[in-house]
């Protein structure tokens, strides 16, 4: 049995040793991304855009929760993708892989932001989402996990990897890395804040 210290631990090693990278794979100070993230959010606000946030299993209750904290708290238009109709028919009558993508098409416009969080970085739906946001204009942020070499490490105008190998770390880390975001949001700019 893993002692408790042990756990805190690695959770921390996780979260002290994240990294942050730009749209070209560059290297960013952490500092640096986490403060851009909150700019460009307010910049899609002001320009009364959308946030959209996806995930699967855990990562999909952070997207929901994030989603609620961001219209609630901070006056933001926020949505997460995981109403249970949209997600199983395009996942049926379609493809799994379609199940973000389709809905980001038909809502995303040029400007708004896409959140994919992923604990492995490699969830073929949430790739495939991340490209479709791409296509149509929308600014990304990834938080991905497990292996350095994910494919969502290298999809987003600023990814935040959290360089740990078992997905409760990862979930766990990337919740205190989102609500680190909105705190710095709403410390910053305020409820509600243009």
């Amino acid at each position: 049995m893993e002692a408790w210290p042990d756990y805190l631990r690695n959770l921390s090693d996780g979260l002290s040793q994240l990294i942050a990278t730009d749209r070209s794979g560059g290297p960013l100070p952490v500092g640096d991304a986490l403060v851009q993230w909150v700019d460009l959010t307010h910049t899609v606000h002001g320009r009364n855009g959308t946030l959209f946030l996806i995930g699967n299993g855990g990562s999909a209750m952070i997207a929901s929760h994030m989603a609620a904290d961001a219209s609630k708290n901070a006056g933001l238009r926020a949505m997460a993708f995981n109403d249970a109709a949209m997600l199983t028919a395009v996942g049926n009558d379609v493809a799994f892989e379609e199940i973000f993508a389709i809905p980001l098409l038909r809502f995303g416009r040029p400007g708004d932001l896409l959140m994919a969080i992923s604990s492995s970085g490699n969830s073929p739906d949430v790739v495939r989402a991340v490209e479709s946001a791409r296509s149509v204009g929308m600014h990304i942020v990834t938080l991905s996990g497990k292996t350095a070499g994910n494919k969502c490490r290298t999809l987003g105008d600023l990814n935040f990897y959290v360089p740990s190998d078992r997905y409760g770390w990862v979930e766990s880390a990337h919740q205190v890395i989102i609500h680190f975001w909105l705190d710095q949001y709403l410390n910053r700019y305020g409820q509600g804040a243009v």
